[in-house]
């Protein structure tokens, strides 16, 4: 397993499949890569299959052990099944959808080795979904949830981007996890440095402060310096050892240090560019050919260079204010 010089460890990829989705939603960063969104169409620019699984397997020869497939939006590649089969087997496999695609599909995929699934839904009001996501899809994403249940993909993860357009609503979400088997919450910080909108932006502590109260339990996860708030209601009781619903997660790496302390994962666009930070695009790698040697060169090259982002590639000056480190202006220019 190979370690950067601060001494984590990278024991997950996320492989972005392609750039292209269905919704357009408002806070879209693609991967930190801002809102390219492509047409609908397969592109010649993203990774066939074999790029994909020829990376995989680079990647577990590294002891990587978790994989999530992300986009754009990973279901419109219909080899995706493909590509879950062809994943070794020591890694887990998770997938991050809008889930308007998992009607008809969610057997397929967990049959292919699909174990977890994160389906993105940021709020309970058909007209408030469309407002955000720019999709009338509303309904087939609820049917695709039931679907990733249906096919044992238990629990659900809600992903729910928390910014002035639904932050009004994570109560109400957060009743629905807390009501319903299967589904737990993940409430993610919005990221104004990624989306150009830094008026969208909220306070999230008053967010992890408010679940505080509500919360029957909280637990520490070493991940992230992570919350998970254990959440019930009159009429059904939660705890920690309760595989189903209740469970209420924030995300929140902006300007926190911490978060970027426990970071364990590498990124690859849909074009084959390795990516150390979510935050970067001026540490992306491209792995030539895609043959294993240029693979594994690539990826021992961007795992050395990963820096935490915030405390060491952003610090704070005498103002109190994040800067960017002088140490690492330039260092990839030639990339």
């Amino acid at each position: 397993m190979l370690t950067d010089e601060f001494g984590r460890e990278v024991t997950g990829v996320r492989v972005s499949l392609t750039d292209r989705c269905n919704f357009d939603c408002v806070y879209c960063h693609n991967e930190g890569l801002g809102d390219t969104r492509g047409p609908m169409d397969p592109q010649n620019d993203e990774m066939s299959a074999d790029d994909v699984v020829r990376f995989l397997e680079v990647a577990a020869e590294f002891d990587v052990d978790a994989v999530k497939f992300t986009g754009g939006e990973p279901m419109l590649r219909q080899d995706l099944e493909e590509i879950i089969e062809r994943t070794p087997d020591q890694m887990e496999v998770s997938l991050t959808t809008n889930g308007s695609f998992l009607p008809g599909r969610a057997e397929a995929l967990v049959d292919a080795g699909l174990e977890r699934v994160n389906v993105s839904q940021d709020a309970l009001d058909p007209k408030d979904f469309a407002a955000i996501t720019k999709s009338g899809a509303y309904d087939k994403v609820l049917e695709g949830v039931e679907a990733a249940l249906e096919a044992g993909l238990d629990p659900v993860k809600l992903n729910m981007v928390v910014f002035e357009h639904t932050a009004g609503y994570v109560p109400e979400m957060v009743d629905h996890v807390a009501e319903n088997d299967g589904l737990q919450l993940q409430l993610i910080e919005y990221m104004p440095e990624l989306t150009g909108k830094p008026e969208w932006n909220i306070d999230i502590q008053r967010v992890h402060d408010w679940l505080e109260e509500r919360a029957d339990e909280v637990e520490h996860r070493e991940m992230h310096d992570r919350k998970r708030y254990w959440i019930s209601t009159d009429e059904r009781s939660s705890s920690s050892d309760d595989a189903g619903g209740g469970m209420v997660e924030i995300v929140d790496p902006v300007e926190n240090p911490t978060f970027c302390a426990n970071c364990h994962r590498v990124r690859v666009t849909h074009e084959g560019y390795l990516k150390g930070c979510l935050n970067r695009n001026d540490d992306l790698k491209p792995m030539g050919e895609m043959t294993k040697p240029e693979i594994r060169e690539a990826y021992r090259e961007v795992v050395a260079n990963r820096v935490p982002y915030y405390g060491e590639y952003m610090v704070k000056n005498g103002d109190d204010e994040w800067e960017v480190n002088d140490k690492y202006i330039g260092e990839y220019a030639e990339i």
